[in-house]
């Protein structure tokens, strides 16, 4: 059981500390009465911790940029080469941007999905999920697509809620990374957010070993701290790395075609978020 599954963070919904310790106390009983092997929760502070009877799990690291700034400011506090040189590089590409929640756009992202998915030797995660939440979450899901020549080259799919923009999915074609589309879609979001008065921009979490993704979530001008999520459990034999399986696994996962990852998406993101 997870609290929130497919979220990268979601704070216990109470009014005042006796209401979480009530919560936990339920969750601890549920454990040993459902014979769950765990529950995982996944809050953005960790002084959760200091509470009876939870342990330590995984940790992420966690970025959020702060729009409260001048747009001046936002763009001079992106590197200098990684990204303000790729931005520039992008508008002098031309490249054609687009923005909305057609099923043109989600064809063209879920497309640049399945490549981005097979380059991390892992499945997709099906098309019906990112049709779903765009109709459930309507103006506040938006996907924006960056094209070179007519072909989508790179997208990102935002959410938004209260005064915070959630960088969620984003995917391309590594064969054009060198005309800088990524850093000019998020420098796109970041604007529009800044207009529509959002506060925050959160990128999310990355793994702590992805030093190449926190190394451009850190170019992007954004504060780095820590995600840590928590379970309740029986006992500790839910832990387990990974296997020589999955390894066998991820391999497939990068040589199959379109269709087959497609179809391994469909079947296995459910146990996967």
């Amino acid at each position: 059981m997870v609290s929130l599954p497919f979220a990268d963070h979601c704070e216990p919904l109470i009014e005042k500390p006796e209401d979480r310790q009530e919560i936990l106390n339920l969750l601890q009983r549920a454990v040993k009465r459902e014979n769950w092997k765990y529950i995982e929760m996944r809050p953005r502070s960790s002084d959760i911790l200091s509470e009876p009877g939870l342990e330590k799990d995984g940790s992420f690291c966690f970025h959020v940029v702060d729009l409260r700034s001048p747009l001046t400011d936002l763009f001079q506090a992106f590197q200098k080469d990684s990204i303000q040189r790729k931005i520039r590089r992008a508008e002098r590409e031309a490249l054609c941007y687009e923005e909305g929640r057609s099923e043109v756009l989600l064809n063209k992202f879920y497309r640049l999905m399945l490549q981005t998915r097979r380059r991390h030797k892992l499945p997709p995660q099906p098309a019906d999920w990112f049709r779903n939440l765009i109709v459930c979450l309507g103006e506040r899901a938006k996907i924006r697509v960056a094209s070179k020549g007519g072909q989508a080259i790179a997208s990102v799919l935002t959410l938004s809620h209260g005064a915070t923009v959630v960088y969620k999915y984003g995917c391309s074609d590594a064969s054009y990374h060198n005309l800088g589309a990524m850093p000019f879609l998020f420098w796109k979001a970041m604007q529009e957010a800044k207009e529509k008065g959002f506060q925050e921009f959160d990128l999310g979490r990355s793994d702590t070993d992805n030093a190449g993704l926190i190394a451009f979530k850190d170019h992007l001008g954004a504060t780095r701290s820590m995600l840590t999520y928590i379970r309740i459990s029986v006992s500790r034999l839910w832990i387990a790395n990974e296997g020589y399986g999955m390894q066998i696994a991820r391999r497939l996962f990068a040589r199959m075609p379109d269709g087959l990852l497609a179809a391994a998406g469909k079947l296995l993101y459910r146990h996967i978020g």
